[in-house]
């Protein structure tokens, strides 16, 4: 029983020093392979058949961040390139529906504040280089980075949802005012 107690403190001990951020070496190597599409094999891998799909950590991370980024414009807009996203459509929505032209009192309703996901302000660091050149550098964790990135994509998944769901409701709301207008 005692042995057993120190194996297991022993391994507990060992668990909690392993540290998140360093780079584990992966066996990815497999038998009788065949290409499925670009990047993903089949092949027998410890006598089981699998699956895998092997990208560079650079490339996976790149296109994590596009489809965050490309997520949130479609969400909330882009200033830049003069788009609205589903944020403005809705804000749009409410607009008209407050107008008198559509039977509203004409007062604008409370509209929900635009909260970007993305605009994380990183630490910099502030000072010479090994070339003696003045930079700024931040740096982050790729396994943190990651994971950040992946919670953006949950959120704004859900964002995405929600205010797609209540432009259903402003425009549905709209088409009823337009119609008891005309049968008026």
């Amino acid at each position: 029983m005692r042995v057993l107690f120190i194996f297991l403190l022993s391994l507990s001990v060992t668990a909690c020093t392993t540290n998140p951020h360093k780079a584990e070496d992966l066996e990815t190597e497999m038998d009788s392979t065949a290409d499925v599409v670009a990047g993903e094999k089949v092949g027998i891998k410890d006598g089981k058949m699998v699956i895998q799909k092997k990208t560079l950590l650079a490339e996976e991370l790149r296109r994590l961040q596009y489809y965050v980024y490309e997520l949130e414009d479609r969400v909330y807009g882009n200033r830049k390139f003069g788009s609205k996203g589903l944020y403005g459509v809705l804000k749009q929505c409410r607009i008209k529906l407050s107008s008198r032209q559509y039977g509203g009192d004409g007062k604008l309703k409370w509209i929900e504040p635009l909260k970007r996901v993305t605009d994380k302000e990183s630490e910099l660091t502030i000072g010479l280089d090994e070339e003696k050149k003045l930079v700024a550098i931040s740096e982050e964790y790729i396994k943190d980075r990651i994971e950040r990135f992946q919670g953006y994509k949950k959120v704004l998944h859900d964002r995405q949802d929600e205010y797609e769901e209540k432009i259903e409701i402003c425009e549905a709301e709209l088409r009823s005012r337009v119609a008891d207008l005309k049968d008026f």
